[in-house]
């Protein structure tokens, strides 16, 4: 049972799921209405589901992130990706007269083929991760603006914007597009060999290499999922505000999806991943900074705070302070 105890607390997601469950339990004290619930049109509007929806974006690159770092990469893209795919949502609502099911198939698809051209630049000519995602970082939002005229595309597709603002069941439609991905993500890295073989290539890629692992199809792969990710986030997005705007759409959101998965317990260096890890990580981001809007908490102050409480999180993580609460429980219970 000790050992038992010891394993659940050396794991990074059991720390981020007790932050994430301390902040509810905080708010639920201090912070009036949290948990009020209200159906306006058939929708259920409380807090806690708000916040899964507002994540709804980072949750779906921390997703594909995951998979990525877990094979050793990185991606710096996926916010101009998120701008792209939400450009060329708007030019081809407002421009032509797709049927949006095709415009959504089409959009996708573009975000995968991203994804394949990052996954070829390090795979085949072996770039760095960093700095081949880089590239579309610096030319990606360029690129949205072309799309776009270099100028926000506002649009009126109520069949396209029920991607962000639609409901089933009283509950947004984000939520079960994210728990259907977390679903296939972990289908198929706990139940096929695809999850074995991404920490594999991320643990040592030359030995994955040599053990006969096709390690340039996994990689194209986990590319392609984030940049499919990556699009579907940008149209999510961009149906929220009933707008593409090129400059702000994703803005930063790399950097919160890199945290999140960070913070959920997988390696940068690769070979280890965890998933709802990943989920628990986005969602205490986007609890945190949930509260300090509600807490009418200055702007100016809300990157340190939240700055403030990730280290926090990362500290409890830190393997000398697991290993000194370890040591301190082991005591315990011999002197009981």
């Amino acid at each position: 049972m000790g050992r038992r105890t010891s394993d659940v607390l050396s794991r990074p997601a059991f720390w981020v799921g007790a932050a994430l469950l301390g902040l509810v339990l905080v708010n639920a004290l201090v912070t009036p209405g949290f948990f009020e619930v209200r159906v306006v049109n058939g929708r259920l509007f409380c807090t806690p589901v708000d916040i899964v929806h507002q994540a709804a974006p980072v949750l779906l690159l921390a997703l594909g992130m995951t998979l990525v770092i877990g094979t050793g990469g990185i991606d710096l893209s996926v916010g101009a990706v998120m701008a792209i795919a939400g450009a060329l949502a708007a030019v081809l609502l407002t421009g032509t007269d797709l049927a949006v099911p095709w415009i959504l198939v089409g959009v996708l698809g573009a975000g995968v083929g991203i994804g394949l051209v990052n996954g070829g630049l390090v795979s085949i000519l072996g770039i760095q991760p960093i700095i081949a995602t880089l590239i579309l970082l610096t030319a990606g939002r360029g690129l949205a603006q072309l799309i776009t005229g270099g100028h926000p595309v506002p649009f009126e597709r109520p069949a396209f914007q029920a991607l962000a603002g639609g409901a089933l069941l009283g509950l947004p439609i984000t939520c079960f597009i994210v728990a259907g991905v977390l679903a296939v993500a972990v289908g198929v890295t706990r139940h096929t060999a695809a999850g074995l073989y991404i920490q594999a290539v991320g643990d040592n890629e030359k030995a994955a290499r040599l053990a006969g692992l096709p390690v340039r199809r996994i990689q194209f792969g986990v590319y392609g999922c984030l940049g499919l990710l990556s699009a579907l986030a940008g149209m999510i997005e961009a149906a929220d505000i009933k707008c593409a705007d090129p400059s702000n759409c994703g803005l930063y959101l790399e950097l919160d999806a890199i945290l999140a998965v960070v913070l959920g317990g997988t390696l940068l260096t690769g070979g280890r991943i965890s998933l709802v890890g990943s989920v628990l990580g986005a969602l205490l981001i986007q609890t945190l900074t949930t509260t300090l809007l509600m807490s009418d908490i200055d702007v100016a102050y809300n990157l340190v705070v939240k700055a403030v409480a990730v280290l926090a999180v990362c500290g409890i993580q830190a393997p000398t302070i697991r290993g000194a609460i370890r040591s301190r429980m082991q005591r315990g219970k011999a002197t009981q």
